[in-house]
């Protein structure tokens, strides 16, 4: 139970479990980070225009969270000793409670992208291999997606593509529950990150279609299977043939679960 007494050090002396563990704090990790280059509170405090009590205060959780001004200039101080790591600086930016402004471009999201990972698309042939972004942007794909998929090349959207390219239509066989699945993924995406500007200005894009809006205000919540069956078919012979889809999102430190991989693995 939180809180309870336990006996910790050899002398008999007690601390109480919330004592040894604690919830991270944005002036756990700032003070960690000042720590960590030396700094002091009043050096600190200086040089990131604010005063020391106000550091202090931080530190010891006694004020409300700072605002991103103040974040960002205690970053540029400690930046100057010992450049912070992708994933500190995420970090206090989170327990500061502050999103990101900014929605990453898709050229952004590609560059992010290892060429060892680029260069796997080309090894999954035949498998059907693309990274995608949120937004549901083609950052990168081999050339059996865009054989499978005709238009997405020059689309470079999957819900642009599905709901207003008529090829479409011809290629799914099952249009209407694919259509579905990448609303309800859309979706909960946006409720995973409502104040993405670039989620936003899809939805609002995507209500010209008819479709679209019909499944986007139907109330069902479920969410889309990692894994499924898709068929799609030859929109020049006709023929029809089943995958095995997989989505997983890449584990990128720059840009966290902004970019997905989705492979079609033909059966």
């Amino acid at each position: 139970m939180l809180g309870r007494q336990v006996p910790v050090t050899g002398d008999g002396e007690s601390r109480t479990v919330a004592d040894e563990i604690a919830v991270p704090t944005f002036g756990q990790a700032l003070r960690r980070l000042r720590d960590e280059r030396g700094f002091s509170r009043e050096h600190l405090a200086y040089s990131a225009g604010v005063s020391a009590s106000y550091v202090t205060l931080l530190e010891k959780g006694e004020r409300g969270n700072p605002t991103r001004s103040v974040v960002e200039a205690l970053l540029r101080c400690l930046d100057t000793i010992t450049p912070l790591t992708t994933t500190d600086r995420r970090h206090l930016f989170d327990l500061a409670g502050l999103r990101s402004e900014d929605s990453p471009a898709p050229e952004e999201l590609l560059a992010s992208l290892t060429p060892d990972e680029r260069d796997a698309l080309h090894l999954f042939h035949p498998t059907l291999a693309a990274y995608l972004d949120v937004c549901g942007n083609v950052l990168d794909a081999n050339d059996a997606w865009y054989a499978a998929l005709p238009g997405l090349r020059e689309e470079r959207n999957v819900f642009h593509w599905l709901f207003g390219n008529p090829v479409a239509k011809l290629v799914e066989a099952d249009w209407q529950t694919e259509a579905r699945l990448y609303v309800l993924w859309l979706r909960m995406t946006l409720g995973r990150i409502p104040d993405d500007p670039a989620l936003n200005a899809l939805v609002a894009d995507l209500a010209r279609y008819p479709h679209f809006r019909h499944y986007w205000t139907d109330d069902t919540v479920e969410f889309t299977p990692p894994v499924r069956n898709l068929r799609l078919r030859n929109p020049n012979s006709g023929q029809t043939r089943e995958y095995n889809v997989q989505a997983g999102p890449i584990q990128s430190e720059t840009h966290p679960e902004r970019i997905v991989l989705l492979l079609c693995l033909p059966l």
